[in-house]
């Protein structure tokens, strides 16, 4: 650990945490799965574009990782572009407000244009953040506590998006439409700029040696040459589209447990509060194992935890059960998520991270999106249980492709 980074450790945790907290605040206000599917649910019957709300958002944030990775590699500091780029995720939020606010005048057709176009750019000003801040994050964040740093991070911002929850859940009750979806917006624009202030306070050394300029061409080749060379990290971006696929269930778990095990409303209610505090435990839990003991047993067990929550699930003959089940689920998305991003910097040399956290989300959006529509395709031909079975089945397939291929540099306990 260099004296730059040592010295400043406690204050870039203690921005970066914050930073973290309110911005899941504000995600928590104006949810992605659920105030913001509300609001374009007034101005449309239509499914497909009421879910394709979540898709943008997770596909805007991992697709675009690896497209940025050549500019981003040869940052002297990456903190200039972060600030600049985030500003793209978080704005976006105003937008909305206005156009909630607008939404009678403007009319159902203009409106629905409108946020979408809003959506595709928060999405997309998300994904062009997300490498450099994750790159930024690993140089005044030490390796061995990167994991702990994201699991604290993750359960402070995943702690206030339940309370925004209730906020929000508070406004849309007692407002009336559009204006209370128009407040949830404008609430979340404020929290996103609090968090800003925050990540504006980071201390961030500026690198020694700046990667040498290289060609769209020589980028591309070097890209196909980690791929080709790299098996280790080529195993784990096939493990980590597995386990994305052994995770299609969660989203079937409680309609399951409602139409076919009679759970009610109320205990679907208490289930999602239990998915929340889960998290928020397993986040700081999950990354300090990490940390002391090994990201890929973690990363591991997460998939063995989707794959237990499925079979559960798949036997399951009251809704009981389904509190065991929203835990192990909210286990593994932990995993995945938090574990996933940590293991990820940890392949390839410093000026070649950006490539390589771009190649490890941007090579997973496919199956982000395939995941849900697999499904509840499977849920439409033949039923739930069969979605849980192939889930597990995917899951059983991750855990074989990170033990066997795999490389664990804290437990070197695989064949290759």
């Amino acid at each position: 650990m260099s004296d730059f980074i040592k010295k400043n450790l406690k204050h870039n945790l203690f921005v970066n945490l914050f930073d973290g907290s309110f911005f899941g605040f504000g995600i928590g206000i104006s949810s992605f799965s659920t105030v913001i599917p509300l609001f374009v649910s007034t101005l449309t019957d239509s499914a497909i574009l009421i879910g394709l709300i979540p898709a943008i958002h997770n596909m805007g944030w991992q697709l675009p990782q690896l497209f940025t990775a050549q500019r981003i590699s040869r940052l002297p500091r990456f903190k200039p572009y972060v600030m600049l780029m985030t500003i793209q995720e978080r704005a976006p939020f105003l937008g909305l407000a206005v156009i909630a606010l607008l939404s009678p005048k403007l009319g159902i057709t203009t409106s629905l244009i409108l946020t979408f176009i809003i959506l595709i750019w928060q999405g997309m000003g998300a994904g062009m953040t997300a490498n450099a801040w994750q790159n930024m994050i690993s140089r005044i964040i030490p390796s061995d506590n990167l994991a702990t740093f994201f699991g604290l991070q993750s359960a402070g911002a995943n702690l206030l998006a339940s309370g925004g929850a209730v906020i929000a859940g508070y406004l849309l009750e007692r407002v009336n439409a559009p204006n209370s979806y128009a407040i949830c917006f404008f609430i979340t624009f404020v929290l996103m700029a609090v968090s800003y202030t925050f990540l504006s306070f980071s201390r961030e050394p500026e690198r020694l040696e700046i990667p040498e300029v290289k060609s769209h061409a020589d980028f591309w080749h070097d890209v196909a040459a980690i791929m080709r060379h790299d098996i280790s990290f080529r195993w784990f971006v096939i493990s980590r589209n597995a386990f994305m696929i052994g995770m299609m269930s969660q989203a079937f778990y409680i309609i399951y447990a409602i139409k076919e095990l009679h759970l009610d409303f109320e205990s679907a209610g208490i289930m999602t509060g239990v998915l929340f505090v889960t998290q928020v435990v397993a986040n700081p839990v999950l990354g300090w194992i990490s940390d002391k003991w090994s990201s890929t047993q973690v990363f591991k067990g997460g998939a063995v935890s989707i794959c237990l929550a499925s079979l559960i699930a798949w036997k399951a003959t009251s809704s009981g059960w389904f509190f065991l089940v929203i835990i192990l689920s909210a286990i593994a998305s932990t995993a995945f998520w938090t574990i996933g991003m940590a293991k990820s910097l940890e392949f390839g040399k410093d000026e070649e991270k950006p490539t390589y956290v771009g190649l490890s989300n941007t090579l997973i959006a496919p199956s982000t999106i395939l995941a849900p529509l697999l499904g509840g395709w499977l849920a439409d031909i033949s039923s739930y249980t069969i979605t849980f079975l192939v889930s597990a089945i995917f899951a059983v397939l991750s855990v074989f492709l990170m033990q066997i291929f795999v490389k664990d540099k804290k437990n070197p306990l695989v064949i290759i």
